[in-house]
C-alpha cells in the first residue's frame, strides 16, 4: 500500500486536481485516508468534505465525475495531484469548468468563462 502522511494537517492532505489533457487546474480538495483508498480502488476522485465532514465522490450528485488518469505524490508524501478526465466538463459546483474562474486583474476580480450548467437545477 502507498503510505501518505496524513498527520500534518489533522488527517487530511491537499489534492490538486488538473485536467489530464490540458493541465488546467480544476480545483483543490482534501482527502483523508478513506478518500485516498476509495480513489485508488474505484478510479473515481473521492474527497473528504470539510463542510459536511463526510466522504464525497466528485460528481455523484451532478454527474460531473472525475475519472483519475494519473496520480502524482509530492516529495513529502503529504500532497497529491490528480490528473483527471472531467466528465461533463465542469468541476466547480457553481457550474464553471474550473473552480478558479476568478481572475485578479488591475486590482479587481474578473470572471473568466461562463458556467456550463445551472447549479440551481443540478443541486435541488
Amino acid at each position: 500500500m502507498i503510505e501518505l502522511d496524513f498527520k500534518k494537517m489533522g488527517g487530511l492532505i491537499p489534492a490538486v486536481v488538473q485536467d489530464y489533457k490540458t493541465g488546467e487546474v480544476l480545483m483543490l480538495a482534501f482527502m483523508n485516508q478513506a478518500a485516498w483508498e476509495a480513489t485508488l480502488s474505484s478510479g473515481k476522485a473521492t474527497y473528504y468534505s470539510r463542510t459536511r465532514q463526510e466522504l464525497w465522490i466528485k460528481g455523484k450528485t451532478s454527474g460531473n465525475m472525475q475519472i483519475v488518469k494519473e496520480i502524482r505524490i509530492d516529495c513529502d508524501d503529504d500532497t497529491v495531484v490528480l490528473k483527471v478526465d472531467q466528465v461533463g466538463g465542469a468541476a466547480c459546483h457553481t457550474g464553471h469548468k474550473s473552480c478558479f474562474y476568478k481572475k485578479v486583474e488591475d486590482g479587481s476580480i474578473r470572471i473568466v468563462g461562463k458556467p456550463i450548467f445551472n447549479p440551481e437545477e443540478v443541486y435541488k
